[in-house]
């Protein structure tokens, strides 16, 4: 827990490939990957109960701000506290206090009314919400620009050695 791994590499060297398997999106032609002192496909879903992964682009679906960042709990079961105590980690809580009506304001298809820093914010704090303990960043700042990418790497520098971090980087 708390280690920070780095994959470097040119386009096409299959570095996504290695996250991918690792993941438990592909199997390994040879080799093995455990978790746990178990085989990953048998541990598959205790494994991802314990990754998140910030691809380049974030996945949002059509709703509230509060919906997405607690993605796959029911509405009815989202924990405000936990809501809110992970918005402030990702330094969300001040684009909250400037939307029209805070955490249960639509986002839009694909989260159209937010910059892709703050996308990628709602990824992180998506992360902290449901605990994870393993970050996997597949080039998740490549697509910003500079001064995004110099905040969203502070967030991330934050969490340096208190969650495991896989970070591809071009």
């Amino acid at each position: 827990v708390g280690e920070s791994i780095g994959l470097v590499g040119s386009s096409g060297a299959g570095k996504t490939t290695l996250v991918d398997v690792l993941l438990g999106l592909l199997e390994p032609q040879t080799g093995s990957i455990t978790f746990n002192g178990r085989s990953l496909l048998e541990a598959l879903s205790d494994w991802r109960s314990q990754v998140a992964y910030l691809p380049q682009l974030v996945f949002l679906i059509d709703s509230t701000l509060k919906c997405n960042v607690a993605l796959g709990v029911e509405d009815a079961k989202i924990d405000e506290n936990r809501l809110h105590q992970a918005l402030r980690k990702a330094r969300l809580s001040e684009l909250v206090e400037q939307l029209p009506k805070g955490v249960e304001t639509m986002l839009g298809e694909g989260g159209v009314r937010l910059s892709g820093g703050q996308r990628q914010r709602v990824a992180l704090a998506r992360a902290f919400y449901h605990r994870r303990s393993v970050l996997v960043m597949d080039e998740a700042t490549s697509a910003l620009d500079d001064s995004t990418e110099k905040e969203i790497v502070e967030e991330i520098k934050h969490l340096k050695g208190k969650i495991t971090m896989i970070v591809i980087a071009h």
